[in-house]
């Protein structure tokens, strides 16, 4: 062979190992680049147990200065922290960095559709989806769920992540997975978008969440949890008459309101009862034209106000939107995020998020914990 017929082998040779050392220098994607990245540290603490503080109950609204809001990206399976003094324009505490990290509390390594709430001892109630949608490409499993899509559909996750708090700093954790504990469920598909709310007539903790099956059937479940917050303590029931993903419930008054997921929209009933008698409106709740999910229902303070924040998962890129409302009935669009009143000073686009009062002693706490000087809006 001579020297001319060689120069094809040699400029494919070259072009090969060119494009092998730029794969090499090449980010990775989103998904797992971000896995790896450096951040800062969390900033909580997971402890085994609590200790009430003596005296500890829920504040009144008197008391209330502020507002915490805790919403995940999807870049990073994990979970954050935004607080707020007029409930308009959020900071990110952490610089835009998770508060809570879902490679360190979840079966699958990351978390999704994180909510808050507050409980008659005073005491944070955070519970969230045990799932990683990007689980293959970031390297913790082989396949792209953790069991076969055609029988189980998208995600086939069976635990949620549930933690407790007095001080939104010391946590204590547990990931509970719902069909071990109640083999009497059945084959589950999933479970996700956990809750957790006061029942007053019981006097407990519940958590409600979505189980489907079959890969199609899709309803709200609730059930009690314990007083430590580390595991379910009754066989899950169905809510009646609902028929959707992802419920909000929110005592208003003497009635309890449910806003929830059909067809990708929101919707909306109402009841005297927490788990039963809902009628349900027939119409869409939000004013978006594209997909919607995740509602949530939080208070103005000082107002008779209600603002219903969701996740407009079906924009490109994706935000989230809100609607606000003093009767129910009548809605007021407010926007999408850092597109009209509602703003993030320093992050944009949450995801399935909650928001829940602060005092301002609790605001100011949380502030200096994660040295962030917080703006007088």
């Amino acid at each position: 062979m001579n020297l001319p017929s060689l120069f094809p082998f040699f400029q494919l040779l070259l072009a090969t190992l060119a494009c092998a050392a730029a794969s090499a220098q090449a980010p990775a994607p989103a998904a797992v680049a971000s896995t790896t990245a450096a951040r800062r540290p969390t900033g909580i603490v997971i402890v085994p147990s609590l200790q009430q503080p003596t005296g500890a109950r829920a504040p009144e609204e008197k008391d209330l200065a502020g507002y915490l809001m805790v919403y995940f990206k999807d870049q990073t399976h994990s979970a954050y922290f935004a607080i707020s003094r007029d409930g308009n324009t959020f900071t990110d505490v952490n610089g835009g960095d998770p508060v809570f990290d879902g490679a360190e509390l979840a079966e699958q390594k990351g978390v999704r559709d994180p909510h808050i709430a507050r409980g008659p001892d005073g005491a944070f109630y955070l519970a969230m989806t045990d799932l990683h949608i990007f689980g293959d490409r970031a390297g913790f499993r082989t396949t792209r769920w953790q069991r076969p899509e055609e029988k189980y559909g998208w995600g086939n996750n069976r635990a949620i992540v549930l933690m407790k708090s007095w001080d939104l700093i010391h946590w204590t954790h547990s990931d509970f997975r719902v069909d071990l504990a109640f083999p009497e469920l059945g084959d589950i598909d999933c479970a996700w978008a956990p809750e957790t709310t006061y029942d007053p007539v019981a006097g407990k903790m519940m958590v409600y969440f979505t189980i489907r099956y079959g890969n199609k059937h899709a309803n709200i479940y609730w059930s009690y949890a314990n007083d430590a917050f580390t595991k379910l303590e009754t066989t899950p029931k169905m809510i009646p008459g609902i028929g959707g993903i992802d419920a909000d419930l929110t005592h208003v008054g003497d009635q309890w309101h449910i806003f929830f997921v059909a067809d990708a929209k929101i919707r909306h009933g109402v009841s005297d009862g927490i788990v039963d008698g809902y009628t349900v409106e027939p119409q869409r709740i939000d004013p978006e034209t594209v997909s919607t999910e995740a509602p949530n229902l939080f208070k103005r303070l000082g107002t008779d106000s209600y603002v219903l924040m969701y996740d407009v998962y079906g924009a490109r890129p994706n935000n989230m939107g809100f609607s606000e409302t003093e009767d129910f009935n009548s809605w007021r669009h407010l926007g999408r995020f850092n597109e009209g009143v509602m703003k993030g000073s320093n992050f944009e686009r949450p995801k399935h998020g909650a928001v829940i009062h602060l005092t301002a002693d609790e605001l100011q706490t949380v502030a200096a914990h994660w040295k962030l000087e917080l703006a007088h809006e």
